[in-house]
């Protein structure tokens, strides 16, 4: 990630704090974690910068944190125009996808490999397992 961008971040979001990690992420409410090198580098930080700006703390239902991760993302493409940093859709639809495959895989019933539905306490359902009407 280049010195000037990362400086710029930090100049443009006073509020935020920095830290390198192994891996981009976000530490509600207030800490950027940079992860190693790479060539999307920017991108990454930028998307980790949008759920700190949009204010992205915790989620009820597992649905809401691909809404987040999508909401993110938007924010991002509209912060990379400010900074120059280069959108690349192959990359932000992998890093959904990450997300994607956790919710399919969690929703998928152990016992018939039915899709499962989430109620707002958390839970998952199966409507063949659990013989619902």
């Amino acid at each position: 990630m280049k010195v000037k961008f990362l400086e710029q971040l930090k100049t443009d979001y006073p509020w935020l704090r920095f830290r390198e990690g192994s891996k981009f992420t976000f530490r509600p409410p207030k800490t950027i974690v940079l992860g190693p090198p790479e060539p999307f580098a920017e991108l990454l930080a930028l998307h980790e910068v949008s759920h700190a700006v949009l204010k992205h703390k915790d989620f009820r239902m597992d649905v809401e944190r691909l809404k987040m991760e999508v909401a993110a993302w938007e924010k991002a493409k509209e912060l990379a125009k400010h900074y120059g940093v280069d959108v690349d859709e192959d990359v932000i639809q992998g890093e959904l996808d990450t997300y994607r495959d956790w919710l399919h895989k969690k929703s998928r019933c152990p016992g018939c490999g039915l899709t499962r539905f989430q109620t707002t306490d958390g839970e998952y359902h199966c409507p063949r397992c659990e013989n619902f009407p």
